[in-house]
């Protein structure tokens, strides 16, 4: 390989019909003292499986918020711990739209290694304005959420 070479792309994820599901390997940063993945980590790993999820989907965050239209944030988390992921551990991040209301999305997320569930999430997601106020989510946003919500692939 030279540096004239295309360089292959990040990971994204991909969808599996409505689902989508979000490669990644745990390395040594990731554990704790214990050997075991940092508990927050987790978080990250689910942050960065949605942010593809929407990405790929056709919602582009970025535009929106260097547009000045707005910016999601979390408004509600709830998290589960089963099992713990360990140093070189292949797993996935599995996504699926849970509900979608005017100025929200609630989206499950489960860490999973092979068929195990390490973890799994629910989190809640608000569309706000430039000064933190609560809004409608763009039309074309609500209709994706939708379709996946009901369980169908965006991408025929």
């Amino acid at each position: 390989m030279s540096l004239s070479d295309p360089m292959p792309a990040p990971a994204t994820g991909r969808f599996l019909s409505s689902v989508h599901h979000f490669p990644l390997r745990i390395y040594f940063e990731d554990t704790d003292l214990s050997g075991l993945v940092y508990h927050a980590n987790y978080l990250r790993y689910m942050e960065r499986a949605r942010s593809d999820m929407l990405r790929i989907a056709g919602i582009d965050q970025r535009s929106a918020h260097e547009g000045g239209s707005g910016v999601y944030a979390v408004t509600d988390l709830a998290i589960r711990y089963r099992r713990p992921a360990r140093l070189d551990d292949e797993l996935m991040v599995v996504s699926r739209v849970a509900a979608v209301r005017s100025a929200s999305c609630t989206i499950d997320q489960s860490v999973m290694r092979g068929d195990e569930e390490l973890t799994n999430a629910t989190i809640t997601v608000a569309w706000l304005t430039p000064q933190g106020r609560p809004q409608r989510q763009p039309k074309a946003w609500t209709d994706i959420y939708t379709r996946l919500c009901q369980g169908e692939d965006i991408h025929p």
